[in-house]
């Protein structure tokens, strides 16, 4: 510190007073700012105490040594030098020539300095012991004039030494001020921008805020802590500063003092901590609004689902009615895909929100979907079997049984329930009734179906039949047909079947749904003919009685 530098040498300079070495114009401060002239005749001084008394020049004393040096050298040009090096430049001098050195010594002594010249050239050069009062009286006004000169330097040194101490505390106490006004004013600022923040309820709008806030927490604040750190040190070193010299402490206005700058910190702290509570608290409710929405329209659907599957079951009377009341019940289902929709935006509202488990429901959009799903099938299922029924019921010349023959085996080949039957599904089902086409008559056949109706549908199926039975086939006749299946045997075996060539589908579906002979063979089977069918018994009961 620089106290403590001045305390030690203060203490070297007292002990060389004590030996009776008087110093002029040197101070402490002046050594420990490097004042080289001020040293250098410190060290002059010193050096005549203690050093030259004891020189001697040719056996000569110290008084006549230096009289001689005075005389052989060229010490009034050095001195001028040493004070006024612009006056003379020593190193361009001529070190013989102690004449035109002397002379010149005394023209810039009498001209520069106001030294008179009191001795000639001839007092110090051409003798052999120069006159020592003369001389001393000559050296003395040297003596004098650079004193005077000093210390004139020391009180503008002193002097300019404080205005640079005083311009460099009022520029701290300036920078000071200036950067502790834009702190103060830019944690205000965000303190208001955080009390007068609203939130418009959305999560998206919520997590952005939440995004801002931790930026500002690893950027901006960050920033200010150095900044707040950086004034209380320069605050710190203003004062330090002014101590060391002794003078008054730095007293900021109440604005902006460190005690303002702490309190408004501290009133930044608190603003964060509360936003960060509203930013928090806003995201945990969005959370939960979005999970309650979910729910609530994820239970509305179930229970109308629920309600709806209930009367789709519940509906009776005659089919006309029942037809037209699934229809309406069938443009019911749209709202119902509508707010399937809205439930599936939800869900990615709550995936977006990070939501993954819902307490407050536990059906999921997918279960909703599936169920959903399942009504629509379930509706158009029964809108189909209600227009089959109406056909059945409308045929008059067949017989219940048939009718209900025909359907199952409508049904049965309807592999993807579209209430249609293609070409080889129509050959099938044919066939299983032992009604058997060429593939070119059954394609012929197939087409002029979706002609006359649009499709083959149960409808085309039945007339089909219809015009088939009413021309061409009778129980009779089916039996005919049989027995030549059975070559004659009154019953009819899977074999005999297969050797008919009737197609696999038929052939399943005949030894699935014909009894079984077995009064003809034991068991009504047999591992070499397969299953043993009663052909009549099954007829009997497909054709009325005459």
């Amino acid at each position: 510190m620089r106290v403590q530098k001045a305390e030690n040498v203060n203490k070297a300079l007292e002990f060389i007073s004590s030996r009776g070495v008087k110093l002029t114009n040197i101070g402490p401060e002046d050594i420990i700012d490097g004042n080289l002239k001020l040293i250098l005749g410190m060290i002059w001084t010193l050096v005549l105490r203690f050093t030259i008394a004891d020189i001697t020049e040719e056996g000569l004393s110290a008084k006549e040594g230096l009289l001689l040096w005075c005389q052989r050298k060229t010490a009034p040009c050095a001195l001028i030098h040493r004070h006024r090096p612009d006056l003379i430049d020593y190193d361009a001098l001529d070190k013989g020539d102690r004449y035109g050195n002397t002379q010149l010594a005394f023209e810039v002594a009498e001209r520069h300095l106001g030294i008179p010249q009191l001795l000639e050239v001839d007092d110090l050069c051409a003798v052999d012991k120069p006159d020592e009062r003369s001389v001393m009286t000559y050296i003395a006004s040297y003596f004098h004039a650079f004193s005077s000169m000093d210390q004139a330097e020391t009180v503008s040194r002193r002097v300019e030494k404080f205005a640079d101490l005083m311009q460099s505390v009022w520029i701290s106490r300036n920078d000071y001020e200036k950067r502790v006004q834009v702190l103060l004013e830019n944690m205000r600022t965000q303190v208001v921008s955080w009390a007068s923040a609203s939130f418009d309820g959305t999560y998206q709008y919520a997590k952005s805020q939440s995004v801002l806030f931790t930026e500002y927490k690893s950027t901006t604040k960050r920033d200010w802590v150095t900044e707040r750190q950086d004034l209380v040190s320069l605050f710190g070193n203003i004062q330090t500063k002014l101590r060391t010299y002794g003078l008054k402490p730095y007293t900021p206005s109440p604005e902006h003092s460190p005690q303002a700058l702490e309190s408004q910190w501290q009133a930044l702290l608190a603003a964060e901590a509360k936003r960060s509570r509203q930013i928090n608290a806003e995201i945990r409710s969005i959370k939960d609004k979005l999970q309650k929405r979910f729910a609530e329209l994820a239970d509305g659907l179930e229970l109308q689902l629920r309600q709806f599957s209930s009367d789709l079951a519940a509906i009776e009377g005659p089919l006309e009615e029942q037809q037209s009341r699934i229809k309406v019940m069938a443009e019911e289902l749209r709202p119902m895909e509508k707010l399937l929709e809205a439930i599936s935006t939800a869900e990615q509202d709550c995936l977006d929100a990070n939501v993954e488990e819902n307490d407050y429901t536990i059906f999921s959009r997918q279960d909703l979907e599936f169920e959903l799903e399942l009504v629509q099938q379930a509706v158009a299922k029964k809108i189909l079997f209600i227009e089959n029924q109406i056909v059945s019921r409308n045929m008059t010349n067949l017989t219940p049984a048939q009718l209900e023959q025909f359907e199952s085996t409508f049904r049965y080949f309807d592999k993807d329930e579209t209430n249609t039957l293609s070409v080889s599904e129509l050959a099938a089902a044919l066939a299983s009734l032992g009604i058997v086409y060429s593939e070119e008559d059954i394609d012929v056949i197939h087409q002029q179906l979706e002609e006359e109706y649009g499709s083959t549908s149960f409808e085309a199926f039945i007339n089909l039949l219809v015009d088939i039975t009413e021309d061409q086939t009778s129980a009779e006749q089916l039996r005919e047909a049989f027995r030549g299946i059975a070559q004659e045997k009154n019953f009819v075996t899977e074999v005999d079947l297969q050797l008919a060539q009737l197609s696999d589908g038929c052939v399943r579906f005949l030894t699935q749904h014909m009894p079984l002979a077995r009064d003809q063979i034991d068991g009504g089977s047999n591992e070499e003919m397969g299953a043993v069918l009663d052909y009549e018994r099954w007829l009997d009961e497909a054709f009325q009685s005459p």
